[in-house]
């Protein structure tokens, strides 16, 4: 098992990383000490499993697990507070360990991710905002600010405060993660409802959508009827 410590705290890490070496089959591919850090080394070494600090400067634990990939590592939030036990469970945390950790309870934990591959993965809630990693920044987008989303490839272009940002992420992966208030319009193509102004009808029965930054979103026919439907107040 390929496992990432993130902690801000480099005595957090050591600690750790000298528990986690119990284990025979654990290996340490890498240590980070911010959220940012955390994400590109996701990306870089593919690890099964991360043990997350959830309270580190600019980017927590939380921001962390809601910008992850589609196919993302096992969580295990290591913290020193219990009040954020419920978000770390509906980010799909495997396990939370209040520190000091307990050799017993980090064990119960390894024993957990053992059996996590058998198991299916629950739905995550809604994330408040992603982190985008993009030439070599690190960008934080409230999901508020996105007014529509784009395929390209294995990737997602991210349409916000007159930004165009790329998350490797497939976009149906995506809008399952940001949940209601989006709806896709077109293969290649979603928005966020609350964005749009106007449908302007085209032929064949496909629209275009027009947001209320001025961008306008094409929509086909297969997506037309339940894009009228979410656009219709109830």
């Amino acid at each position: 098992m390929r496992v990432l410590i993130v902690d801000d705290e480099a005595p957090a890490r050591a600690k750790l990383r000298r528990m986690l070496a119990a284990f025979d089959d654990i290996e340490i591919v890498a240590e980070a000490a911010d959220g940012a850090q955390a994400l590109q080394l996701v990306e870089q070494h593919a690890p099964d499993a991360v043990f997350l600090d959830i309270q580190m400067p600019e980017l927590s634990g939380l921001d962390v697990a809601a910008s992850l990939p589609d196919a993302a590592p096992a969580l295990v939030f290591v913290t020193a507070f219990d009040r954020f036990a419920l978000q770390a469970f509906d980010a799909n945390a495997v396990d939370y360990l209040l520190k000091p950790v307990e050799p017993e309870r980090l064990a119960r934990s390894v024993q957990k991710l053992r059996g996590r591959a058998m198991a299916p993965r629950p739905h995550p809630g809604a994330p408040d905002r992603l982190v985008i990693p993009d030439r070599g920044r690190i960008h934080i987008v409230r999901c508020t600010d996105i007014e529509w989303l784009e395929a390209a490839d294995n990737y997602v272009s991210v349409h916000a405060g007159g930004k165009s940002l790329l998350m490797r992420r497939t976009l149906a992966g995506l809008l399952a993660d940001l949940g209601e208030r989006f709806v896709r319009c077109h293969r290649s193509a979603a928005v966020a409802i609350e964005q749009v102004t106007t449908l302007r009808a085209r032929e064949k029965g496909d629209a275009t959508l027009v947001l209320r930054s001025g961008a306008e979103v094409a929509c086909s026919r297969q997506f037309r009827a339940e894009v009228m439907r979410r656009l219709t107040p109830r």
